[in-house]
């Protein structure tokens, strides 16, 4: 009886496997696909945000006093600066890390609160020869910023309150008070269950949290000398009170308009409301302009490496 052997079934034409190669590009590609989405906002984001008011704010008179651009250039990489300082010591980045950085911190202010870390997290990821596991490390040098600005507002809230009792209207004192309870119950969680919420060694936290402390003193001493060189007829001290209103309202949650109540509480501490608006808003505009360019430089540069 002659029997037939079944022909072996046919191996799956090439572009049969090739159309699986499509999702295991995208898995591998997320971060760079994510980088390049979070770049398009910052554009957009800088471009709606600067047409809007920023060239107002630059249309005014600029400050006269070289020392002014100085210490604001010194307050504008602050930010930057200290994460570098963070990151190197947790993961060697060599210091090209900085455009990275820098684009974090624009991300942060122009698209969308915390997605210039999620960037940063993609950037990390594409370099898991260099990081072996970012999430980790981001996570907690994330949560220790935002512990650390919460503790430094919430002092400021508890020695400023007593003084501004009179001040304040009792609906805002009310409101300062409910704010400090939602500081507390935003930071408390994170310090009681820290064991389980942080990945890194005690050591290195504690040292991260000083920096960032050192960050929010170090920014709030260098824009106040900044606008005291802008404006020379009101004092350092001054300037120094008014740079910590600026870091306790932009701290403050459940507060509405906070841009509305540092104007208002800095023409109250200052005087000189009209000048004092101008400077504000130049001060605002070149921020953006500085922005502008940063990402106008660094697409220029990707470019050039691209060429090359």
């Amino acid at each position: 009886m002659n029997t037939t052997i079944a022909d072996p079934a046919p191996l799956p034409a090439a572009e049969d496997l090739a159309g699986l190669e499509p999702i295991q590009t995208i898995r591998r590609r997320w971060p760079m696909l994510l980088g390049a989405a979070v770049s398009l906002l910052m554009v957009v984001g800088l471009a709606r945000e600067l047409f809007d008011k920023g060239l107002a704010g630059l249309s005014q008179a600029a400050p006269n006093s070289w020392i002014f651009y100085l210490f604001f250039i010194l307050f504008y990489l602050g930010p930057p600066t200290f994460d570098y300082i963070i990151y190197h010591r947790l993961w060697r980045i060599p210091l090209s890390g900085m455009v990275a950085l820098h684009r974090k911190r624009i991300a942060n202010e122009v698209v969308l609160g915390y997605s210039g870390d999620a960037y940063f997290y993609a950037w990390a990821r594409q370099r898991t020869k260099m990081v072996a596991a970012p999430f980790g490390a981001v996570k907690d040098v994330t949560i220790l910023s935002a512990i650390a600005g919460n503790g430094i507002t919430l002092a400021m809230l508890l020695l400023v309150l007593p003084l501004a009792s009179g001040l304040l209207t009792p609906a805002q004192f009310n409101t300062a008070l409910v704010s400090i309870g939602v500081i507390l119950a935003i930071s408390l969680p994170f310090l009681i269950f820290s064991k389980r919420v942080f990945s890194l060694e005690r050591a290195q936290l504690w040292w991260i949290f000083g920096m960032h402390a050192l960050r929010i003193l170090f920014g709030s001493v260098v824009i106040a000398c900044a606008w005291h060189f802008a404006m020379p007829e009101v004092s350092l001290a001054m300037w120094m009170g008014l740079a910590a209103a600026r870091l306790l309202v932009s701290r403050l949650p459940l507060v509405p308009n906070k841009d509305l109540l540092f104007a208002n509480f800095a023409i109250i501490l200052i005087g000189q409301g009209q000048a004092l608006s101008d400077m504000l808003a130049f001060s605002a505009a070149l921020t953006l302009l500085i922005h502008v360019v940063l990402i106008a430089g660094f697409a220029l540069l990707d470019l050039i490496k691209k060429e090359s």
